[in-house]
């Protein structure tokens, strides 16, 4: 009986990883689509390479060498063992088998995978329109293979950092990747655009200049993709399915989730209404990723109420730290440093106020371990790449637009060349 019902969980909680971890997939689709919506119509066939071509990086390098330093578990040349249900049992002996996680390694590793890309995926909105595909491309090795598990060993794995200090212990949580990976993600995004520098006519003497984007329905739709995949990236952090306790955590988490996106969208909305006169797509779209960002750390612990006011907040700040950046001359065509950066970090901070075993200091730590070491470390690989093959286009190639440039094609070229 014990090993019928071991062999159930095993295939439930199996069965769920990867199906969460095909959601989170999803979501580099939603990326896609949303950066090419963002941004102008001649630099639309470079994003979407960018994107397709990072997924692709992240996969082999993380397979390489990324998993290994984060977790231990080297797979290029070992592959995954299968679970020996005999020795399971053996071990549980005692107490009997308490219903505890039990999944396939391989199921695991899919769904790190897709996380690695998606802390990938926040960078290249940022640095969209102006910088180098292959500089970018070099840049994906890096981040996926070594800066990415580095400080996912120190708070997922719980492994020190640099022998000082594990996270974990000092009271940090992270449910599902607000800091550890999107955070992290918009560091290493802001250390590429302070070097590369805005893009050619945003920033004038006479003030800022909107450039908007040259597909609103496009970028909905990847708001839309993204919202969809976000059940599996939140819900898949639960981490099984098959017993009663699990099985309403992912409820919640579910119900949470979409709570703080609908709570960001309005926020954000109603804050664009009153600032701008106007009801902005773009702040809109932008808010409902920020109430994402905002629960991610932690959508299991807070009430219905709780978890729309958390995004509701995401919804606002998003708005005001786009305006600042603009201030600040800091040229992000999407907004994703703000989305994920700024309302990562408050996410972090939300969680001591529905989780009692998280303390604010050690969620401030964590912050500050997560941005030093990915922001310093991706500051000294944009220099070398800044200093070796160059990370800018040139201004001809800017104005031409990256597509021809980098691609050699055009997404739209019916209007361009009258065909």
């Amino acid at each position: 009986m014990e090993n019928q019902i071991f062999e159930l969980q095993y295939a439930m909680d199996t069965f769920y990883f990867l199906v969460c971890g095909a959601l989170v997939m999803w979501m580099a689709a939603g990326f896609a689509m949303l950066e090419a919506g963002l941004v102008r119509s001649k630099n639309t066939t470079e994003i979407l390479t960018k994107n397709v071509a990072l997924f692709a990086i992240s996969c082999i390098m993380y397979l390489i060498c990324g998993y290994q330093l984060m977790y231990g578990g080297g797979l290029f040349l070992s592959g995954i063992e299968e679970v020996d249900v005999a020795q399971v049992l053996a071990d549980s002996a005692e107490e009997g088998f308490d219903g505890g996680s039990v999944y396939s390694g391989a199921s695991d590793f899919f769904f790190q995978v897709v996380f690695v890309a998606t802390a990938m995926s926040i960078v290249s909105g940022a640095v969209a329109e102006r910088m180098k595909l292959w500089a970018f491309l070099a840049f994906a090795v890096v981040m996926t293979g070594v800066i990415y598990p580095m400080e996912g060993a120190w708070t997922w794995n719980g492994e020190d950092v640099f022998g000082m200090y594990n996270l974990g212990d000092l009271g940090f949580s992270d449910f599902a990747g607000s800091g550890i990976v999107h955070m992290a993600g918009a560091s290493a995004a802001l250390a590429g655009v302070l070097l590369l520098g805005a893009r050619k006519g945003k920033y004038t003497k006479n003030g800022i200049n909107a450039i908007p984007g040259a597909n609103l329905p496009m970028a909905t739709l990847g708001t839309f993709i993204l919202w969809m995949g976000w059940f599996g990236f939140n819900g898949g952090s639960v981490l099984k399915l098959g017993d009663i306790s699990s099985a309403h955590s992912v409820a919640m988490v579910f119900l949470n989730t979409n709570a703080a996106a609908a709570g960001g969208a309005i926020a954000a909305l109603i804050t664009a209404r009153l600032l701008f006169g106007k009801a902005d797509l773009t702040m809109l779209l932008n808010g409902a990723l920020a109430g994402l960002v905002a629960i991610t750390a932690e959508p299991s612990t807070p009430t219905a109420l709780q978890a729309t006011l958390f995004g509701a907040v995401g919804g606002v700040l998003v708005v005001f730290s786009i305006i600042t950046l603009d201030k600040l001359r800091i040229d992000d065509p999407v907004g994703a440093i703000s989305v994920h950066g700024t309302c990562g970090l408050l996410g972090l901070l939300l969680v001591p106020l529905t989780n009692s075993d998280v303390s604010f200091s050690g969620q401030l730590i964590g912050a500050l371990t997560i941005f030093g070491w990915v922001f310093v470390a991706s500051l000294v690989i944009w220099s070398i790449l800044k200093a070796v093959i160059g990370i800018r286009v040139s201004e001809e190639e800017e104005y031409e637009g990256v597509d021809i440039a980098e691609c050699g094609m055009e997404a739209y070229p019916e209007f361009t060349t009258g065909k």
